[in-house]
């Protein structure tokens, strides 16, 4: 029998029911009278609370890992208001003497002069309203202004590390989520700091009332003697007022500190004594200063003190920076030693990243953000665009720069494998004919490196004049933005590995768990889905209607595990995606059929998956369908072959080869409502 475990009871676990009792507590201790012993208690809870809470900002590396302080700085003012509200009852109620901390305030700590207390009580108020407070309000709307500010910004380079593949998704999560924490902490503190400001006042008002409300009570009510009631509710008030303030002072200086604090990863006091202390020849310039003022009519004592102090620390600092030098050396000999006697790691080397694009140094400014790139920014619309248009999670595309390449040159990779190439010329536009008569630019003659046109690199004061003669033209971004679209639209199928199909199979189990679970892993595995999914995105399929996709399969996994086969059928489920893709502007789907007889040879050629044909024979029906095309093609468009679904994924593989952008269809994928023209007949 299993042993049952102990429920745990730490305090922690019940902070919430804590936190809640705590707020009702204060709301009842404004009501209800308390003993003078219980506000001692409570009167020393605050200064506990307030010594807390400063000593926490100065420890804590990150304004942010103190998150809860907005919250918590406005808990501890209505509780210093709440106490002083009660200890203001028993003062007005002549009992203030027995309340032993604000006795101690009022007659020790200001020497028993209520007069003193006063002025001191005014000093503190003064500097905590005029110098704290306003400093902490000012820094705090400026910082939650520029953290707002900074957030697209941040946002971008994250994506562009993302993109660059410096982080993994995990880690770019992780600071997308940082930065929304920085920003509410932020936009709080603007409004919590208005707390402060706030508490500062009334406790000004608390002790206006507090003195003219005993004067009446004890002269009037009372008759107690005039200069008695003065000395007695001042002391009394005053004591009160410097036990709230002194906390409430703590506080306003917590926030200063909280909101002033830079990013670092270390506590206030160790950033300040290595920050303050690293320069030891400014400690010696100080000693010598000091040692200046000694020559003056001041205490020569204290100033020969300091600076005797200042030198010894810029001395100590200056030994302990040589130490610390010589350190860094030897620590860097003995890791080179180390690295040379150890056998080498080599297990990096083996990744490979899935896109890569390599520039060589002049291209560095199209990628730099600073230096006005936005090349990176294009990338990430691009793997937008790919998730939209083709369905498929573009993996991060690692960009790094290759000195081996010529300066302007650049190379997209698959896998290690080269995919295409480029050369761009910056500070120039590529320009592209589209009318045959356009005029002749005089640019530099190049070749465009997505589909290998003619075209030419001109000079920024020639865009104008050749857009209006009838070219397209694009900046050098543009042209690599192009090219790596082109390539994945090419090569996506080599892109869509098994762990994008299970990442893929996941967001759609989300939505659609019956979907999902009733075909993986019973009837299909993930390999066989990517099989299927990687013979679709090969003749330009768009994978991004999953749940279809996976709705057809299940309807047939369960009677066949060809590929080739489930492929036709999902097409066919994708009947009316497929056939708006290959329709004309005017809604209609011009064809060419294929002679039965032609359909049948094929048929009986199949051996396995491909189909045999004597190269004479394969060689004709290429050229039949070359000439057909030429005839059509002078009206401006491209043809799909429609033939029957058994011989269709055979003709493709025939086909493809020669004419990669030719479309073939079967019957069944043709929308029954959509209008068919023939333009010919493959006949051999």
């Amino acid at each position: 029998m299993a042993e049952k475990k102990p429920i745990e009871t730490s305090w922690t676990q019940k902070s919430d029911i804590m936190v809640a009792i705590f707020v009702l507590c204060i709301i009842v201790m404004m009501v209800v009278p308390l003993p003078p012993l219980l506000i001692d208690i409570l009167i020393g809870a605050n200064i506990m609370l307030a010594m807390m809470t400063i000593l926490t900002v100065m420890y804590i590396g990150k304004a942010i890992d103190f998150s809860v302080f907005p919250s918590l700085l406005l808990l501890s003012t209505v509780y210093r208001l709440a106490l002083e509200v009660s200890s203001s009852r028993l003062i007005l109620l002549g009992r203030g003497g027995e309340v032993g901390i604000i006795n101690a305030f009022g007659s020790f700590v200001v020497g028993g002069n209520y007069v003193v207390g006063i002025i001191i009580f005014t000093i503190l108020t003064v500097i905590q309203l005029l110098v704290i407070v306003r400093g902490t309000t000012r820094v705090s709307e400026v910082s939650a202004r520029f953290t707002l500010d900074s957030m697209p910004g941040k946002q971008m380079a994250i994506d562009a590390d993302l993109n660059a593949g410096y982080i993994t998704e995990q880690e770019a999560l992780k600071r997308r989520i940082e930065i929304r924490k920085e920003a509410d902490f932020y936009g709080a503190m603007d409004g919590a700091a208005k707390f402060v400001q706030g508490d500062v006042i009334a406790a000004i008002v608390i002790i206006i009332i507090n003195i003219i409300g005993g004067l009446v009570v004890g002269v009037i009510m009372r008759g107690e003697p005039l200069v008695d009631a003065i000395r007695a509710y001042t002391t009394y008030t005053i004591g009160c007022g410097l036990s709230a303030q002194i906390p409430a002072f703590l506080i306003s200086v917590a926030t200063g500190i909280i909101v002033s604090r830079a990013a670092s990863d270390r506590s206030l006091g160790t950033d300040l004594t290595k920050q303050l202390t690293s320069q030891p020849p400014v400690l010696w310039i100080t000693s010598g200063g000091l040692l200046l003022l000694c020559l003056t009519p001041l205490p020569k004592a204290p100033l020969l003190l300091l600076s005797v102090v200042s030198a010894i620390l810029g001395y100590m600092m200056s030994k302990t920076e040589k130490k610390k030098a010589i350190e860094e050396k030897e620590q860097a000999k003995k890791e080179e030693l180390e690295k040379i006697k150890k056998p080498e790691s080599v297990a990096s080397l083996l990744m490979v990243d899935p896109m890569e694009l390599e520039v060589g140094y002049g291209l560095i400014p199209f990628i730099d953000p600073e230096q006005g790139g936005d090349l990176l920014e294009r990338i990430t619309m691009l793997r937008r665009q790919s998730a939209l248009e083709q369905g498929i999670i573009v993996p991060p595309i690692r960009i790094r720069d290759n000195i081996q390449l010529q300066p302007q040159t650049y190379i997209i990779k698959i896998r290690g494998v080269e995919a295409g190439r480029g050369t761009l010329k910056p500070e120039h536009y590529l320009a592209m004919k589209v009318k045959d008569d356009a005029p002749d630019l005089g640019g530099e003659e190049t070749c465009e490196p997505t589909f290998g046109l003619p075209a030419l690199w001109i000079p920024e004061e020639k865009k104008g004049f050749a857009e209006r003669e009838g070219y397209t033209v694009v900046d050098p971004p543009s042209v690599v933005a192009t090219h790596l679209t082109e390539i994945i639209r090419r090569h996506s199928s080599e892109l869509l590995g098994k762990q994008e199909v299970q990442t893929m199979v996941e967001n759609i189990k989300e939505k659609y768990p019956t979907v999902v679970t009733e075909l993986i892993p019973e009837h299909l595995t993930l390999g066989e889905l990517q099989k299927v999914l990687q013979n679709l995105l090969k003749e330009k399929v768009s994978i991004r209607n999953m749940v279809t996709i996976l709705e057809a399969l299940g309807d047939w996994a369960g009677k066949t595990k060809d590929p080739i086969i489930l492929t036709e059928k999902v097409r066919q489920a994708l009947f009316r995606q497929i056939t708006q893709q290959y329709q004309s502007v005017d809604g209609t789907l011009k064809v060419i059929t294929v002679d039965p007889k032609l359909e049948e040879q094929i048929a009986i050629s199949i051996q396995g998956d491909r189909v045999v044909l004597e190269p004479t024979f394969a060689s004709r029906i290429l050229k039949e369908l070359q000439d057909i095309i030429g005839k059509v093609g002078r009206d401006g468009y491209l043809p799909v072959i429609l033939t029957t679904g058994r011989t269709r994924p055979y003709l493709v593989k025939l086909i493809q080869p020669v004419l990669p952008m030719m479309g073939v269809l079967s019957y069944d994928e043709i929308a029954t409502e959509v209008k068919v023209i023939s333009v010919g007949m493959i006949k051999v």
